[in-house]
C-alpha cells in the first residue's frame, strides 16, 4: 500500500481529475426510478457500478447496497450512508439537463449525487492505493425520505454497530456544513369518527370534523421550546362526505420535531393529550404512528465534527456545524461519533428541477475522501 500524504492539495486533485466521472455517475443513477419504498430498481444499478469497480456488493434484507472495502483491520470501521430512495412517485418522469456548470433533474442532488460520491471515494482509494485504518463500509441505503422512517441507516446500523467507530451520511447538497445535529420527529396520524346525520335534519350531532378542528386548534395553541427548537404542524386533512353531511370521519397527519429527546417527548405527551380529550361520547379518536426519528447530537468538540470543520476551512470555505434529519440521525442516537455532509451546492431539493452546481463537487469529494483516510480522528 502507498504512502498516506497529508496535504489537502493531493485530495483536491484527485477530486478534480474525478469530478466529471461522478457528476457522470449522478446523471446515470438520478436517471432509474427510485420512488418511495421501491428503491430496489435503483439499488442493483449502483450494486453493478460497484461491480464494474471490482468490488463484491450486498444485499441486506431491506434492499441496502453494502460494499466492504478492507482495511488494515488496526482500527473499527467507518460507514459512509447515501440513500438511494428520492421523494417522487412511481411514473414520474425523469430527465438530467446540464447547463453553464449546473446539472438539473428530480433528485440528481438529493440524493443522486450522494450515491455517486461512494463509488468516487472507493475510485479514489484505490487510485491512491491507499488501505484505511479499519474497514470502510459503503452502504447505498434505502428508506431516508418521508415515510422511510430511516429504515435503511437503522438496519446498516443494527448489522454492523459493535464494530462502527464513526458514520458519515452523504448527501448531494449543502456542501459548507457539518451537520451534527439530528433533527428528531415523531408523524402521527389521528383519526377521529362521530355519528354523521343530515346536516338540517340531525343538526346537533356532533361531526368529526368539528372535532377535528378543536383538536388542530388546541395544538396550534401549545406552547414549544425556542432553544432547544421544537416544532409542530399539521401537513395533511382528510375527512367528510359532502356539503349537507355531518361528517362522519375525519383525519390529520401530524409532524413534530426537535433536536432534544426530551422536548420532542413533552410535545408529543401534550399533542397525544388533547387527541385523546376529544375521545367522549358519540366521538372517538385513534391515533396511528407512522414514524419516529430519533434526535441527539455529535457535541461540537468530538474529533469527526472538528476533522470536517478544519478540512474545509482548508478549502477556504467558512464552516458552520447545523441540526437536520438524516440517516446520521440513527448512529447518532446510540453514541457513535456521526455527522453528514454535502458534496456541492444547489438548490430545490424535492422538486422536479432540483439543481446543483458541477465545479463545487471537487471540493465536496475532497473534503470526503480525507475525512475518510484521516480516521481515527484524534482530539
Amino acid at each position: 500500500m502507498a504512502t498516506i500524504p497529508d496535504d489537502l492539495a493531493t485530495y483536491l486533485e484527485i477530486a478534480e481529475q474525478m469530478r466529471d466521472q461522478i457528476a457522470d455517475d449522478a446523471e446515470k443513477i438520478c436517471l432509474v426510478p427510485a420512488p418511495p419504498f421501491k428503491e430496489r430498481q435503483r439499488a442493483e444499478f449502483v450494486a453493478g457500478m460497484f461491480r464494474d469497480l471490482g468490488y463484491k456488493p450486498e444485499f441486506d434484507d431491506v434492499d441496502n447496497v453494502i460494499v466492504r472495502r478492507k482495511g488494515s483491520g488496526n482500527e473499527k470501521s467507518i460507514m459512509l450512508l447515501g440513500h438511494t430512495d428520492t421523494v417522487f412517485p412511481e411514473g414520474t418522469e425523469i430527465t438530467v439537463q446540464r447547463n453553464n456548470g449546473s446539472m438539473t433533474g428530480p433528485a440528481i442532488g438529493d440524493n443522486s449525487l450522494g450515491v455517486a460520491a461512494l463509488l468516487g471515494v472507493a475510485r479514489a482509494l484505490d487510485r491512491m492505493d491507499v488501505q484505511t485504518a479499519g474497514d470502510l463500509l459503503l452502504v447505498a441505503n434505502v428508506g431516508e425520505e418521508g415515510l422511510g422512517n430511516l429504515r435503511g441507516a437503522r438496519a446498516a446500523v443494527d448489522q454492523f454497530e459493535s464494530e462502527l467507530g464513526a458514520v458519515i451520511a452523504v448527501e448531494g447538497h449543502s456542501l459548507g456544513r457539518v451537520t451534527s445535529g439530528a433533527v428528531g420527529s415523531k408523524r402521527i396520524k389521528v383519526t377521529v369518527t362521530g355519528p354523521g346525520g343530515h346536516s338540517w335534519g340531525a343538526f346537533g350531532q356532533p361531526s368529526a370534523i368539528h372535532a377535528l378542528g378543536h383538536i388542530i386548534h388546541e395544538i396550534d395553541s401549545l406552547s414549544v421550546p425556542e432553544d432547544p427548537k421544537t416544532t409542530y404542524n399539521v401537513g395533511v386533512i382528510e375527512g367528510g362526505v359532502s356539503v349537507n353531511t355531518i361528517s362522519p370521519n375525519a383525519s390529520a397527519v401530524i409532524d413534530m420535531r426537535s433536536v432534544d429527546v426530551e422536548s420532542l417527548n413533552n410535545l408529543a405527551d401534550n399533542v397525544e393529550s388533547i387527541i385523546q380529550s376529544k375521545n367522549t361520547g358519540d366521538i372517538s379518536t385513534e391515533i396511528e404512528i407512522l414514524g419516529e426519528r430519533p434526535a441527539g447530537r455529535t457535541p461540537d468538540d468530538e474529533p469527526i465534527v472538528q476533522t470536517g470543520l478544519s478540512i474545509l476551512r482548508d478549502l477556504g470555505m467558512d464552516p458552520y456545524t447545523d441540526a437536520s434529519s438524516t440517516d446520521a440521525n440513527v448512529p447518532i442516537s446510540r453514541g457513535i461519533a456521526s455527522v453528514c455532509i454535502g458534496v456541492t451546492r444547489g438548490e430545490g431539493a424535492h422538486r422536479m428541477e432540483e439543481t446543483i452546481e458541477i465545479e463545487p463537487i471537487a471540493s465536496g469529494m475532497a473534503q470526503l475522501i480525507k475525512m475518510v483516510i484521516a480516521y481515527p480522528y484524534r482530539a
